[in-house]
C-alpha cells in the first residue's frame, strides 16, 4: 500500500513514508556524487565526496533494513525535495566558470544537501523513539552523525575553497 498525505492518519505512517523518501533521497544522492567528485579539483574536497559514496552506501542499506522491518518490502518513492536540491547543485556547478568556484559551488551544493538530511534525519531518530523503534532510531541516529560530520567537513573546506575562488576572481 502506497501513503499519500491524505492516508498519513498516525505517527507509524508519517515516519515509514519518510523513511521512504529518505532512501529515495539517498539513492538520488548515489547517483549524483560521482560526477561531483569528477567536478572537484581541491584534493581534500574529493577525498571527502569519495568517502561519502561509500557511506551513502551503507546508509542505503540502513534504510533499506527498516522499511523492509515496516513494511516486508521496498516500494518505489520519489524525494521530491533531494531531486530538487539535486538539480540545483547541478545548475550552480554549470554556472561556475573556473575550478575554485566550481569547488565552491560543489560545497554549496552538498552543504544543502547535507543540512536537509540532517533535519529529516534528526526528526525520523525522534519519532522512531516515540513510536517504540528504538533498534531503528540507532541506525537513524548512526546516518545521522555521518551527514553531521560530511557537514563539519565540507565547512572546513569551505573556508580555503573560498579563498582560492577569491583569488581566481
Amino acid at each position: 500500500m502506497r501513503f499519500h498525505p491524505a492516508h498519513i492518519d498516525n505517527l507509524r505512517k508519517l515516519y515509514v513514508d519518510q523513511i521512504e523518501h529518505l532512501l529515495s533521497a539517498e539513492d538520488q544522492i548515489l547517483e549524483a556524487l560521482p560526477t561531483m567528485v569528477e567536478a572537484a579539483s581541491e584534493p581534500e574536497l574529493k577525498r571527502v565526496l569519495q568517502a561519502h559514496v561509500q557511506e551513502t552506501r551503507e546508509q542505503v542499506s540502513r534504510l533499506e533494513q527498516i522499511v523492509r522491518q515496516s513494511l516486508g518490502k521496498l516500494e518505489p518513492k520519489r524525494s521530491k525535495p533531494m531531486a530538487a536540491l539535486i538539480d540545483e547543485g547541478n545548475e550552480l556547478l554549470n554556472d561556475a566558470k573556473n575550478e575554485p568556484a566550481r569547488d565552491v559551488a560543489i560545497i554549496t551544493a552538498c552543504q544543502r544537501i547535507e543540512n536537509y538530511e540532517i533535519a529529516v534525519y534528526s526528526a525520523m531518530c525522534n519519532v522512531a523513539e516515540i513510536i517504540g523503534e528504538t533498534e531503528q532510531s540507532s541506525l537513524l541516529e548512526k546516518t545521522l552523525e555521518e551527514e553531521k560530520n560530511t557537514n563539519e567537513a565540507l565547512g572546513g573546506i569551505a573556508e580555503s575553497a573560498n579563498t582560492r575562488a577569491d583569488r581566481a576572481a
